[in-house]
């Protein structure tokens, strides 16, 4: 009952996120000292459950929520409280709400499709489930696959000692670079395709950087296991007669389609454009808010209890990154607004990084500016930023910049595996494997994997395409 008391707050969608201070003041005010509680959030996720995990655990809403507030109240002092009151107007209705509002509907019907079956977890088994959840995640969102697709991994491997580098390659293949090639995977190629780039147009360009980021992280991961499975010598649980794979929950199978079946046509039908709080918000936008709650609310009180807590759901995970990611909006609002103003910001010598001498557009530049800012702030509207920067008209992009487009788009989703904060499906993949007890790890340690594993995997890339 709980839950459904705060599902007001989770059941809206309108689209995903568009670049703050799209009016109000320019990024070009505003020097690199208004980043400070983007970079304070950010610490305070990775220290605090090192140094303070009591405090943190108890009180991270509490947390956030003040760093919000020291961006905001200096904002509103210099500016005026009009100001800030549009900044954070903009954050909530065209960022947050729809971000949060499409993670809620997509844990939720996702949490309650149940993969049963005699599951081992052995290397073969392993490199199976996340070779599908690789596939999936351009079917149905990385959000999507990611909680389908984490609790049979949990299961499976529910008798082994040595799996944290499941989880985190999980994480890597699942929650990120399996979402590469539509843009109902991930978000920044979604605001891609509403900004008119056509909806195959990544899975014609991006296939050969996603095929080669797969197969190569998949076996690596086969290697890891063979070597943890080899050492770690685990006796396999005697299940008795093995149970053929089925799936429970089908309501919520039809669910997520109907849930991709939206964002794709929120993507195609154009009904016009209405004012939310001072801010244009297009009309098939406030279809699909009414839609996906409607689908939570179905999800909701169509799955039974007794087939969530079989499948070992709950709400925790959701509910935290509601909070923090709230707080990763607002203060990261700032830090986009610098970028989006380009040589006139405080950020100048970095974007002037992306053209050459005569003022061509460099490929891998835009691949590791993209895909570094996209490992900490959130990877969508960092696409934006991109996509702005070398242009913004999608007929040239797809075409004649076809390179600089893919690498922007390779850049944002790749990337966002670099930290837990880079997408958000990587945060609730680590909330979920905590909740059953299973451990991950720290913010710096899970940078630790990845800067050894994926940072020589995206130099190999940028060396083969950009």
């Amino acid at each position: 009952m709980g839950m459904r008391r705060h599902l007001g707050l989770a059941v809206m969608l309108a689209a995903l996120p568009a670049p703050a201070f799209a009016a109000g003041v320019p990024g070009a005010e505003l020097s690199l000292g208004w980043a400070i509680p983007f970079v304070g959030i950010l610490l305070s996720i990775a220290l605090m459950p090192l140094f303070a995990a009591s405090l943190w655990h108890h009180h991270y809403g509490k947390i956030a929520a003040g760093w919000a507030a020291l961006f905001l109240l200096p904002f509103a002092a210099v500016f005026g409280p009009g100001a800030a009151w549009y900044e954070f107007t903009h954050v909530a209705v065209l960022e947050y709400i729809p971000f949060i509002a499409l993670l809620a509907a997509l844990y939720t019907a996702g949490g309650g499709v149940m993969v049963k079956g005699t599951l081992v977890g052995t290397p073969g088994m392993n490199v199976t489930l996340l070779a599908i959840g690789t596939v999936m995640a351009s079917l149905m969102g990385t959000t999507g696959a990611a909680m389908v697709m984490i609790r049979p991994v949990l299961r499976a491997n529910a008798f082994r000692r040595n799996k944290t580098h499941t989880f985190v390659f999980f994480i890597f293949l699942v929650a990120n670079i399996g979402g590469s090639l539509t843009p109902v995977g991930d978000p920044p190629l979604y605001l891609g395709f509403l900004r008119g780039v056509s909806f195959f147009w990544p899975t014609t360009h991006l296939f050969g950087e996603f095929l080669t980021c797969a197969v190569l992280l998949l076996a690596l991961y086969w290697v890891f296991d063979t070597i943890a499975w080899n050492r770690e010598k685990p006796v396999v649980p005697d299940t008795g007669a093995r149970e053929p794979l089925t799936i429970e929950g089908w309501l919520n199978v039809a669910l997520l389609g109907a849930i991709v079946a939206v964002v794709i046509a929120m993507g195609y039908v154009k009904l016009g454009v209405v004012p939310v709080l001072g801010h244009p918000m297009e009309v098939e936008k406030l279809v699909g808010i009414v839609l996906f709650g409607a689908i939570t609310l179905v999800s909701v009180f169509g799955t039974s209890n007794a087939l969530r807590e079989a499948n070992g759901f709950a709400w925790g995970a959701i509910l935290e990154v509601a909070k923090l990611f709230a707080a990763i909006f607002i203060t990261m609002a700032p830090v986009l607004a610098i970028l989006r103003a380009g040589s006139a910001g405080a950020a100048a010598g970095l974007v002037a990084l992306t053209s050459d001498a005569n003022g061509a557009p460099i490929p891998w530049v835009y691949f590791w500016l993209s895909g570094a800012l996209s490992s900490f702030l959130d990877n969508a509207p960092t696409y934006i930023v991109f996509f702005e920067l070398a242009g913004g008209d999608p007929a040239y992009l797809m075409t004649q910049g076809a390179l600089v487009l893919a690498a922007i788009s390779c850049g944002a989703v790749f990337m966002g595996a670099n930290s837990y904060i880079g997408n958000a499906p990587n945060f609730m993949v680590k909330a979920i494997v905590e909740e059953n007890g299973e451990r991950m790890p720290s913010f710096f340690g899970y940078c630790a994997w990845a800067a050894c594993i994926l940072l020589p995997l995206f130099v190999l890339v940028t060396f083969i395409f950009f």
